[in-house]
């Protein structure tokens, strides 16, 4: 028992220190290669300066990433609702399911680079954004989780059956519990995708002159050959990708932790 501890607490170590020590070294070869090959800044700035962009432009950067996860967050709460609630429906009504199904579908498959620039012609620009964020993470949402509700064991929903239970009673007591890892693995995905969407979104209005979120940030940063401070807005960006990632994870991991064996595993 205290070895299988132990080695617990080794791989958990690993866990940690692993991705600081290659991160420690890929800044350190990024340094050297700055300093050893003479780079100038407008062409690769060394990680001291884009961290001196990033303390002298805290307020200019702080007020656009505040934008850019403003629309993050409302694009993926109106994806997760949307997405859920459509499963729902698809899975309680089959025809719903095959009506609008394919719809979704071409959602998903149409580039959201190409339909950013149309939505920026007919939406007032926060509102395109928001858009481009929705499109790209409501699919996910949606394909998980009527996954989830259709993959529910046909002998437990024969068993609620023959005890009686409504179709809603099935599916608030059996289905929708046991969907819920596929839907919160969709609801990772979308976390990520909304992120993706804004920042897509915001390029293609930086393009057209407007914008104030992150990535309006990085291509304005590019016009004016300011590269230490793109380098700075895209490390926001990352950070906050990682962010979310990590917030859904945990969401995720403290609803399944008691049951569902991708979390129980995880937790010996």
């Amino acid at each position: 028992m205290t070895q299988a501890i132990n080695r617990t607490t080794r791989q958990r170590a690993l866990r940690l220190v692993l991705p600081i020590v290659m991160l420690a070294l890929v800044v350190l070869a990024w340094d050297l290669a700055v300093r050893l090959f003479a780079i100038p800044p407008y062409v690769l700035p060394s990680p001291g300066l884009v961290f001196a962009t990033l303390i002298s432009d805290a307020p200019l950067l702080g007020r656009s990433l505040l934008v850019t996860l403003t629309i993050t967050l409302q694009g993926f709460l109106l994806a997760a609702l949307g997405g859920i609630v459509l499963a729902v429906a698809f899975n309680q009504w089959r025809i719903a399911e095959y009506a609008l199904y394919p719809y979704a579908v071409i959602l998903q498959v149409t580039p959201v680079v190409a339909v950013a620039p149309l939505l920026l012609i007919y939406l007032p620009q926060p509102l395109a954004v928001l858009a481009c964020a929705w499109i790209v993470a409501f699919f996910p949402v949606l394909a998980n989780t009527t996954l989830g509700l259709n993959s529910v064991d046909h002998n437990l929903v024969a068993l609620f059956r023959l005890y009686k239970a409504s179709r809603w009673q099935v599916l608030l007591h059996l289905k929708l519990p046991a969907a819920l890892p596929q839907m919160l693995a969709g609801l990772r995905i979308a976390g990520g995708l909304s992120l993706i969407g804004a920042v897509v979104a915001e390029i293609a209005a930086g393009s057209a002159g407007a914008g104030s979120g992150l990535a309006y940030r990085i291509a304005e940063s590019g016009y004016r050959l300011n590269i230490s401070r793109m380098f700075a807005a895209l490390l926001l960006l990352s950070l906050a990708g990682v962010a979310i990632f990590f917030v859904l994870s945990a969401a995720s991991h403290f609803l399944l932790r008691r049951w569902h064996e991708s979390a129980v595993k995880q937790e010996r």
